[in-house]
């Protein structure tokens, strides 16, 4: 016996995603709902050999479904998913409105699968930032062993984190490039994109610091160590898909680089490409597609007593969105559910 599944979003770049991994990972699905605005009301979407037609979200009873996936933004999410929540239907949120309620367990199964068991307060999971994702797969099995005491991190984010219309905006900026009578302003992003990079990802708080930062502060806290600090300046570059991240940890106790190659080799959710040669690494480009976290130039940093640098990359429609999404789905089935 399967489940009722629900894709909220499903016409957007995370929603087919959603769909995808679904079906790629043989999710146990009985019956499966994709659903859209009224605008995309009808849009047929992929579910591995089948294929859907789109639901309206505004009128779907969500009465008798197991769960629903959330790809939707944070304005509808705080319309339906109470609403799917109080018909007995567990949401799992891919937007931010969510992940600071501290009734709201915020999950990243290869660091603290525990936590789904929280999920009845509200009826609903939180899925992490995309950033944040991507880092505690790394940074959970290095705490584990030798306690982190803080983190500083810069990431080289992809412009598939914004949406379709940043895709479209790099593609078309860079055309104009070499075409100098097409239009190049920006309209997404606060500047140039295109043979560019922009230090500055969602709103400036009082601090200075964007709120994209202030996300990978606060839910790296939630999620490994709330004793754990993190020091985060967020970029935007002109790559379509995959997150990058240079992190600097120091630890309350020595870490060696070889230990910690090993134990991230181990580690479930993450693959070790560290070669010190040309090429021996992993860039976006190669990440896209893949379910794993790749990691590459660990060493060691000898301007701190215990410290790590690595370099961390990852598809963020997969691990840091749509695959987290299915994940958590995959282990409240095993941990709660128990059905399929």
């Amino acid at each position: 016996m399967g489940y009722k599944v629900v894709v909220a979003g499903a016409t957007g770049n995370v929603g087919r995603e959603m769909l995808n991994i679904l079906a790629e990972r043989q999710f146990p699905v009985d019956e499966i709902a994709a659903l859209a605005s009224r605008r995309s009301l009808g849009t047929e979407v992929s579910f591995g050999d089948k294929t859907l037609k789109t639901q309206d979200l505004d009128t779907f009873d969500f009465s008798g479904w197991d769960i629903a996936l959330f790809a939707v933004g944070s304005g509808p999410t705080k319309e339906y998913a109470p609403k799917a929540a109080a018909a007995g239907c567990v949401v799992i949120d891919n937007s931010s409105l969510y992940r600071y309620d501290p009734d709201v367990p915020l999950v990243v199964p290869e660091c603290n699968p525990e936590a789904v068991e929280g999920y009845a307060k509200k009826n609903i999971i939180a899925n992490p930032n995309c950033s944040t994702a991507q880092m505690v797969v790394a940074l959970k099995p290095l705490h584990d062993r030798a306690k982190i005491k803080r983190v500083v991190v810069s990431t080289y984010q992809s412009v598939s984190g914004s949406g379709k219309e940043a895709i479209d905006e790099l593609w078309d900026q860079t055309k104009a490039i070499y075409n100098p009578t097409d239009d190049r302003e920006p309209k997404v992003y606060t500047k140039q994109i295109a043979f560019n990079v922009i230090p500055h990802i969602d709103v400036f708080m009082e601090d200075g610091s964007t709120k994209e930062e202030w996300k990978m502060v606060v839910e790296t806290k939630k999620i490994i160590d709330p004793a754990i600090k993190v020091s985060a300046t967020c970029v935007r570059v002109p790559v379509f898909v995959g997150h990058s991240e240079s992190i600097n940890i120091e630890f309350e106790d020595h870490l060696d680089e070889e230990e910690a190659r090993d134990i991230l080799r181990e580690a479930p959710g993450i693959m070790v490409i560290d070669k010190r040669e040309d090429g021996g690494y992993v860039t976006p480009i190669e990440c896209v597609g893949d379910y794993a976290t790749f990691i590459s130039r660990i060493r060691q940093d000898s301007t701190i007593d215990n410290g790590l640098n690595l370099w961390c990359v990852s598809d963020n429609l997969r691990k840091g969105a749509a695959l987290n999404a299915v994940q958590i789905a995959e282990t409240l089935g095993k941990r709660v559910l128990k059905k399929g």
